[in-house]
This record gives C-alpha cells, structure tokens and sequence, in this order.
C-alpha cells in the first residue's frame, strides 16, 4: 500500500517558513506585496485568487486583486500589468489564467516584468530554468520537486515520465527532472505505446486534465506516482488524473486529490514572491536563490 504523499502538512510548512522570513525582510524595511488579475467571471479562478489571498495574509504578505470585465480590452490588461511593473510597493505580479475567450494570453505574461514573473511564465524566466540558472521556479513543478525533497525520494538515476507537456506543468516539470538528475521522458497525446512507458518509470508524474486516466495497469510495482489532476468523476466528485483506488495498493508512494500537489502550488507562489521582494530589494541575486 502506497505511502501518502501529505501535501498539506509540506505546505504548512513552507507557509510557516515564508512567514518567518517575511517578518524578517519587514524588519529590514521590505514589505513582499503580491498583485493578482483577474479577468472575466470564472467560477474557478475566482476561487484560487481568494485561496491565494487568504494565504498571502496568512505569513503576512501584502495582496491586492485587480478585478477587469469579461469584455476588457487586451491593451487595458496590458496597461494595467505596466502599471504594476512600476509600481515599488508590488513585488510579483500574477496574471490569474485563463484569460477571457478572445484574449491572447502571450503578450499580456510577456508583457510582465521578469524580476516581478512569480509564476515564472515569462520567456526570460523559461529560459533561465532550461539552463540551471532560474530567477523563479513555476509553482506547481516546483511544488512537485519540494514534496519529493521533503518525502527524501531521491529522483537521481531514476526513470521519470512525466505524461502531459503544457508549458504550465509538463514542460518544465520535465525540465526541473532533468536538472536533479532524472532520465526524463515526456509522453502527450501523440505517444505510441503510452501504457508500456508508463510501467517502466520509477516516478511518474501525470498531468493531462483526465479523470482517473491513470490506472493499475499503467503504473510499475513500487513507483512514486505524483498526481496534478484536479477533476470531477462522473459523480460529481473531485478526483484525479490517477485512478486512485486502482493505483494506491500498487505505488509506493501517492499523492491524493485533493491535498497532495495543490497546496504546495500556493506555498511556492507565496515563496516566489518573498524572493521577489529580496531581488528588487538588493538582497538575493539569482545564483544564490
């Protein structure tokens, strides 16, 4: 039976973490300061900007949201970001996705100032990640690479597949593997053989957006199975992309759904921007990070 993987207790963690280092930079005259946009009426995304505020005051980081309409134009989203940029008391800057049907989400992420990219989505960012030397780290990989620290699961010489390559997620989860010594391959929808793959990997990270894609048949005795999936069945309840209760008596160790992978998403955020702070204040360069 599958050790589980306490994603909650990980993020309590690092929220505590952050909250004793954000006291400190205070000390020191620099106040973190998160500004979230949102736009548009989505249900969900209103949910998570109120999940990251409340998180945000829970270590002491100061949030603001910027709410726009369903119809704003890109150019009025693009001029609120520069707005941000130049604004001193703002130390990250995240766009909440997706963007309103009709709004090209390229520009207004490219359009954000990499010292202030706490998602990481920036090109500039991107780019430093593929070469060992990241500013920020994107949330959920992140997240994934912490919770394997904190679980002391070694991903050195291991066989990883990662199944899902969004740029979100799978992308530079893939790249973040790698980086800790992983052999790494990535399978999409376009994999032959996907099940095969699947059972050869000691680590499997599994991140396609389908309710218990995942099963027994797919996973290698003994395999630490990181599930980012966050969907409804056909009940109607939350599940993953792993069919859990298949999964769990094979795995050795498990992330559930909910309370595995999503709650190390928002303690990366709040710690990506108490980074931020101490880039733009002249006390941590990238190297050191």
């Amino acid at each position: 039976m599958a050790k589980l993987m306490d994603g909650r207790a990980a993020a309590a963690a690092i929220r505590a973490e952050t909250a004793q280092e954000t006291a400190r930079l205070k000390g020191l005259g620099i106040m973190p300061g998160l500004a979230v946009v949102l736009a548009g009426n989505d249900p969900a995304s209103a949910t998570y900007v109120r999940r990251k505020e409340k998180a945000c005051a829970e270590v002491g980081i100061r949030s603001e949201k910027h709410a726009l309409p369903a119809d704003a134009k890109q150019e009025e989203l693009l001029g609120l970001v520069r707005r941000l940029n130049a604004d001193r008391a703002v130390s990250g800057i995240l766009v909440q996705l997706p963007l309103p049907a009709g709004t090209d989400p390229r520009p207004v992420l490219e359009a954000i100032d990499p010292l202030k990219d706490v998602d990481a989505f920036h090109p500039e960012n991107v780019g430093r990640i593929l070469i060992g030397a990241p500013r920020f780290l994107p949330c959920t990989p992140a997240g994934i690479l912490e919770l394997l620290r904190r679980e002391k699961i070694s991903v050195e010489g291991k066989n990883c597949v990662v199944v899902g390559r969004s740029n979100i997620v799978g992308k530079p989860t893939a790249a973040l593997l790698l980086q800790a010594n992983g052999t790494v391959t990535v399978c999409h929808s376009r994999t032959r053989g996907l099940g095969r793959i699947c059972r050869g990997a000691d680590l499997l990270v599994v991140a396609v957006g389908k309710p218990k894609f995942v099963t027994a048949e797919m996973v290698k005795p003994g395999a630490v199975v990181v599930d980012v999936g966050m969907d409804r069945d056909e009940s109607g309840r939350l599940c993953g992309d792993v069919d859990f209760a298949g999964v769990e008596p094979v795995a050795s160790y498990l992330t559930p759904v909910p309370g595995g992978v999503g709650p190390m998403t928002v303690a990366m955020l709040l710690k990506n921007t108490v980074a931020a702070a101490k880039l733009q204040g002249g006390l941590l360069c990238p190297e050191e990070r």
